[in-house]
């Protein structure tokens, strides 16, 4: 009987690496990359890949804020379901945006473009690893894993839903142990979601640089839509220049990245110091300390919360705030200021306050 490798070989499957074809060289267009872009080469055992590389300041600010975290990541840590991030340095996390040839985890979705960004004493150090073509994926996969070393965790947007899980795909397609797989990670669309969803309509990184850094992007940047298509433009023609946007987009994504993290842990590490502007943001903390089982805290965040004009006007969150707040006193076996909060509350007909009071 013909054996499995017998009959692998009958189907034209090459086995091992040794028939492996060349890959073939980038597109020859009179607009390289390397000629558009101030980029370089890296080589690795794999064979060379392109790389832009820029260095930021810690103390830059993307809008108002400056990128390097000076508060702590205790309470972001511990939403995260990762408590060991707080015994991390800001070295160890590693910032990522993807680009990519579609959605998905097929093999022919490929990470064009990998976007990282970490600390390096008083720079952000963000170095974008750039497919020329999909041959020399193996190139960047190694400079990627050289880049991570430092690492311990990763901080992205929806990177946990799709900019992970895709890399970590093309590491396993290619047979390659996964870098930081399993390791902690702050997804800060989540995160973001928890705190603006009272008061942003939109929690989209590009709504949140504008509506809480404070910061519009140039022209120069481009829809998220349009990226995979102007990948494909560029295999097809070699002709770099209308990848600067996407150059630009992933930058910017992964900039803001830092400065999102180091505003957020200023908001959470101490929301009682006057740093929280807007009172649907301290209702909205408040109920974070809640569900983290931080209930004296909690409380006095959802009593300053109570106490500002923008709530009191926003109706249906105040009821609910004021709600929450009771049932934190009942927890708490504080009985007096629960039905001094039931009592206001059945006034205005909020029939679980007359359920409560009857008790």
């Amino acid at each position: 009987m013909p054996s499995l490798s017998d009959r692998l070989k009958s189907l034209g499957v090459n086995l091992g690496t040794q028939n492996l074809k060349t890959p073939k060289p980038p597109p020859s267009g009179q607009f390289p990359i390397e000629q558009v872009l101030a980029g370089d080469f890296w080589r690795t055992p794999s064979g060379e890949v392109f790389v832009v590389e820029t260095n930021y300041k810690a103390d830059f600010l993307r809008g108002s804020i400056k990128l390097k975290p000076s508060a702590s990541l205790e309470t972001i840590a511990a939403y995260a379901q990762f408590p060991e991030i707080n015994n991390l340095t800001i070295e160890q996390l590693a910032f990522i945006d993807t680009e990519t040839t579609g959605l998905g985890l097929g093999t022919g979705i490929y990470t064009f473009m990998v976007g990282i960004g970490r600390f390096e004493g008083e720079y952000f150090r963000l170095v974008q690893f750039f497919l020329r073509q999909p041959g020399e994926e193996t190139a960047q996969l190694a400079a990627i894993e050289e880049f991570l070393a430092p690492c311990e965790a990763w901080v992205s947007f929806n990177g946990k839903s799709f900019d992970i899980p895709l890399l970590n795909n093309r590491y396993t397609l290619n047979g390659w142990p996964i870098p930081l797989k399993n390791a902690p990670h702050i997804d800060l669309l989540h995160l973001s979601r928890r705190l603006w969803k009272a008061r942003l309509p939109s929690r989209a990184l590009g709504d949140l640089e504008a509506q809480i850094l404070g910061v519009t992007r140039t022209q120069q940047d481009v829809p998220g839509w349009m990226i995979a298509d102007l990948y494909f433009d560029y295999l097809h023609t070699g002709d770099a220049r209308p990848l600067l946007g996407v150059f630009y987009h992933n930058e910017m994504d992964v900039v803001s990245l830092a400065a999102l993290l180091a505003h957020m842990a200023d908001l959470l590490s101490n929301p009682l110091n006057g740093s929280v502007q807007h009172g649907l943001d301290l209702i909205s903390i408040g109920k974070l300390y809640a569900d983290l089982g931080q209930l004296d805290t909690a409380a006095q965040i959802y009593q300053r919360g109570l106490q500002r004009a923008d709530v009191a006007t926003e109706l249906e969150a105040y009821w609910q705030a004021l709600a929450e707040l009771s049932f934190i006193h009942k927890k708490q076996e504080n009985f007096e200021d629960a039905m001094h909060l039931w009592e206001q509350a059945a006034t205005e007909g909020q029939i679980y306050a007359h359920i409560e009071l009857a008790k």
